[in-house]
């Protein structure tokens, strides 16, 4: 199974943005976390495993078993050109999907919570229309790369806490 098919499925998407921003979880924590129940997350974990996506963080004997904690092994999810390039439309589209209700049920997960103050805790979401030609655009684009380049090699700890954004660039006027 290539990337593109491990990742468009729904939960093993969900898994693989749950353990975004160097996180360790255990498949309870993610079983809860996610609202998968545990047989049906051991499959993909195991597939997801299996082809090097996540790495086993540690284990620990829990009565009679071992539980294993998770960590997200981020290079192996990169979709490599030729797997693009062989996405169909339909492809794209669950992707999209699968994408989008991730970016619902997080802010729903934030909306949940007791004490809700976008200005305070930085959430947003905003859409822009910005005039670029081909050149300007992939200019943007490095810009952006960098930034993120920056700021996506912090660890946890220092007071951080953990801030999920999400970009989605399209050509207007279409």
């Amino acid at each position: 199974m290539n990337t593109v098919e491990l990742l468009l499925h729904p939960v093993r998407l969900r898994v693989v943005q749950a353990l975004l921003g160097d996180q360790v979880l255990t498949t309870a924590e993610l079983s809860e976390k996610l609202g998968v129940t545990p047989a049906s997350l051991y499959r993909h974990i195991n597939l997801l495993t299996s082809a090097g996506m996540l790495d086993v963080a540690g284990e620990r004997p829990i009565r009679g078993t071992v539980e294993r904690s998770y960590r997200l092994n981020i290079a192996a999810t990169r979709i490599t050109p030729d797997e693009l390039a062989a996405m169909t439309a339909e492809d794209h589209h669950q992707a999209f999907i699968a994408y989008i209700a991730g970016a619902i049920a997080d802010f729903d997960k934030y909306l949940g919570t007791r004490d809700i103050d976008l200005v305070r805790d930085g959430v947003g979401y905003t859409t822009a229309g910005l005039w670029l030609d081909d050149q300007e655009f992939v200019e943007f684009a490095k810009e952006l790369a960098e930034v993120f380049g920056r700021r996506i090699r912090n660890k946890p700890g220092d007071g951080r806490r953990l801030r999920t954004v999400r970009l989605i660039n399209l050509p207007g006027g279409q």
